[in-house]
């Protein structure tokens, strides 16, 4: 039997940023996917955001983007960085969506 080993996919497969005042760094953006991806599985209308000298609120927006081909729900962050305040306007990808379902199932999985 073949094991498929799946690769860390970059947060860009993740997330699309539709609007940013600030550098994402690939943390901060696997972040914002982990509080977005949380607030859609529970329809919760915000959530937090700590990472690494950064915090701030992620809202849910409750409606779907398209940026071209990618469509996904949208999602808005203000943050609080060391720099200075700013905002991501976001959505979450297909593969993000999806990628958060297999989580789900492996985690299911493993309590039974």
């Amino acid at each position: 039997m073949m094991v498929e080993m799946s690769e860390p996919r970059p947060y860009w497969y993740l997330i699309s940023v539709l609007f940013s005042t600030v550098p994402l760094s690939e943390s901060l953006a696997t972040s914002l996917y982990e509080v977005a991806r949380s607030l859609h599985k529970s329809g919760e209308s915000a959530g937090e955001v700590v990472q690494e000298g950064t915090e701030g609120r992620v809202r849910n927006l409750h409606r779907s983007f398209a940026l071209g081909s990618i469509s996904g729900p949208g999602f808005e962050a203000e943050l609080d960085l060391p720099k200075g305040k700013g905002k991501v306007r976001f959505l979450l990808t297909r593969e993000g969506l999806e990628r958060g379902k297999r989580r789900d199932r492996l985690e299911a999985s493993l309590r039974n």
